[in-house]
């Protein structure tokens, strides 16, 4: 009987060593900066769960390959639809506008539809782009982050504007106010409020997009029937108010 006892204290007292070195550890990892917004910390979540749409980009970034590349957009849905895929209610979407203004300028459209900004920072990392020495990088990300504070979408887009600085050294950025939507505009209005003075007009230029975008009846000018995404005429309206920004740009940095 007191073999059996002592065995079972030795076991709970096993148990409670592990216990407590776990604890340790989410301590030990606390204290070194892993509370950091979740906004900010890469996760392959959306490549997982939405393995289409970065299949999508992924056949950008391959037919790139070997090519010069001289502007890069980065973003989610609103970015990937600028290429045109069909969309119902929609027509063509942003195909006709993009070819417009980009299809003779070596653009890569690095955008994925549902990403949010840890998924952007995820796929900065693991995408293969590397070799690309692009001269502008044009951002629009955050509002797929609806669920999170002003401050933490503000947060993860500051890191996505960082890991595009370390990862295409020489490109000038044009960062794009987070726009107007039905799920969280008002939300979006702070955390552009928050962004905004990333614009330091030397590497990162902040162009206010949200802004012309004005209300119109429930919703607002360029957004489709769901309220968040661009009809063909918003994303003329994208491309012909950032024209004369991205033109100085490119022409700075030949």
């Amino acid at each position: 009987m007191k073999n059996h006892v002592s065995r079972r204290q030795l076991i709970d007292r096993t148990v409670l060593m592990v216990m407590v070195i776990f604890s340790l550890s989410l301590l030990s990892d606390h204290a070194a900066g892993t509370n950091a917004p979740l906004t900010t910390v890469p996760s392959e979540g959306n490549y997982q769960s939405h393995y289409a749409f970065n299949k999508s980009c992924e056949e950008q970034v391959a037919a790139m390959k070997g090519k010069p590349c001289d502007i890069i957009f980065i973003g989610d849905s609103i970015t990937q639809n600028f290429l045109g895929r069909p969309t119902p209610g929609w027509g063509s979407v942003g195909g006709s506008v993009w070819d417009k203004y980009y299809a003779n300028r070596r653009a890569l459209n690095f955008g994925v539809g549902a990403d949010a900004t840890q998924h952007v920072l995820w796929r900065l990392d693991h995408m293969d782009i590397k070799e690309f020495k692009p001269k502008v990088a044009v951002i629009l990300i955050g509002t797929n982050n609806n669920r999170n504070s002003p401050e933490d979408i503000a947060a993860g887009v500051k890191a996505v504007v960082v890991k595009t600085e370390q990862t295409f050294s020489t490109a000038k950025i044009i960062l794009v106010s987070i726009l107007p939507n039905a799920r969280a505009t008002e939300k979006m209005a702070a955390a552009n409020q928050i962004i905004q003075p990333l614009g330091d007009n030397k590497t990162v230029f902040y162009f206010d997009l949200a802004s012309k975008m004005t209300p119109s009846g429930d919703s607002w000018k360029g957004l489709g029937p769901d309220r968040l995404h661009l009809t063909p005429e918003g994303y003329e309206l994208w491309a012909s108010e950032m024209e004369p920004l991205l033109a100085k740009l490119m022409a700075a940095n030949l």
